[in-house]
């Protein structure tokens, strides 16, 4: 299906539903449901995190320059300070591993779709002077429930990462994470909102690696951890992570985005048997990771017999020492 879908993006085909016929009528109103239940859309506005991280290194070192894109996780909604959201523990952790400045910005937007993300890149790219280093993207969690085709959602995020690329950026985008863990949603919704979270996911990993990008899965975001560990792990709203959830989001995005720009030791770039890492079609191993949380897909190898192949990575995930804990404001 992930196939599918990312086919039709590429080549125009119509929308590819994730859900039966049959079963519209019965998640249409547990929808409802879950939405007078989850408090979507009632956080307080996510607090501007945009600044200048690790300043205590040496201020001749030009900042590295890292950008958010996407919806409310991107942004950090959910959390009252600065220095919780997921920008702001990225580039406080980058700084920390490179040893050097990090100018964040953030343009993600509060329940936007993956059509936004036109928008986005056009106010990233509309001064050439402050083209990023890096770019991370997190988004899909409204496409699926608002029901976006995911052709379409999987063309905008394709579209995206080959413009970013195109303008020299690294990108890292954080795919759909698994919405059948809101506590509120109860079956069949929940199996069905894991299905089609899984099936975008892969999808979104097998457009965004054939424009150059990588891709970590966010299914631990609303995942496992935070099935286990729900008061922790979520906010007040019942439905966007907590400061301890884009804590644990943060950790497993940080390490791609340290080895996109070449900082994560070169040994750990080989991939370990152990960990039944290895070099696969890029569909299988957009599968793959869409299924076990924080796994990394990046373009391997070029197009061959059974399409274009990838590499497989599960990091270990490490915590890295805190810079400043606030940022320095951007004049």
């Amino acid at each position: 299906m992930a196939r599918r879908i990312a086919a039709g993006a590429a080549y125009g085909g119509g929308g590819i539903g994730l859900l039966g016929a049959a079963t519209v009528g019965l998640v249409l109103a547990e929808v409802q449901l879950a939405k007078r239940q989850v408090g979507n859309g009632n956080s307080p506005h996510p607090p501007s995190a945009d600044g200048l991280y690790g300043s205590s290194f040496a201020a001749a070192d030009e900042p590295l320059r890292l950008t958010m894109l996407g919806d409310s996780t991107a942004s950090g909604q959910g959390v009252h300070r600065a220095r919780q959201t997921p920008g702001a523990l990225l580039a406080s952790g980058l700084a920390a591993v490179a040893e050097r400045p990090v100018e964040l910005r953030n343009v993600a937007l509060p329940g936007a779709q993956s059509d936004d993300l036109d928008r986005q890149v056009a106010v990233i790219l509309g001064d050439p002077a402050r083209i990023p280093d890096v770019c991370v993207i997190m988004v899909g969690a409204n496409d699926v429930t608002q029901r976006m085709p995911p052709t379409r959602s999987v063309r905008h995020l394709s579209a995206a990462v080959r413009r970013l690329r195109t303008a020299g950026a690294e990108v890292v985008v954080g795919t759909c994470p698994d919405l059948g863990t809101i506590e509120p949603v109860q079956q069949p919704l929940r199996w069905l909102a894991r299905r089609a979270s899984r099936q975008l996911a892969a999808a979104q990993t097998i457009g965004t690696v054939e424009q150059g990008g990588r891709t970590v899965s966010l299914g631990d975001l609303l995942g496992p951890e935070f099935e286990a560990n729900p008061r922790e792990l979520f906010g007040p709203d019942n439905y966007h992570p907590s400061a301890e959830g884009y804590a644990t989001a943060a950790m497993a995005v940080l390490p791609t985005v340290c080895a996109a720009l070449g900082l994560w030791p070169a040994e750990e770039e080989r991939p370990d048997v152990s960990r039944r890492e290895g070099f696969l079609p890029v569909a299988r191993a957009a599968a793959e990771a869409a299924s076990e949380p924080g796994t990394e897909v990046t373009a391997a190898m070029p197009t061959g017999p059974r399409g274009p192949w990838a590499l497989l990575k599960r990091r270990r995930r490490r915590r890295v020492p805190a810079t400043d804990p606030a940022p320095t404001p951007s004049t």
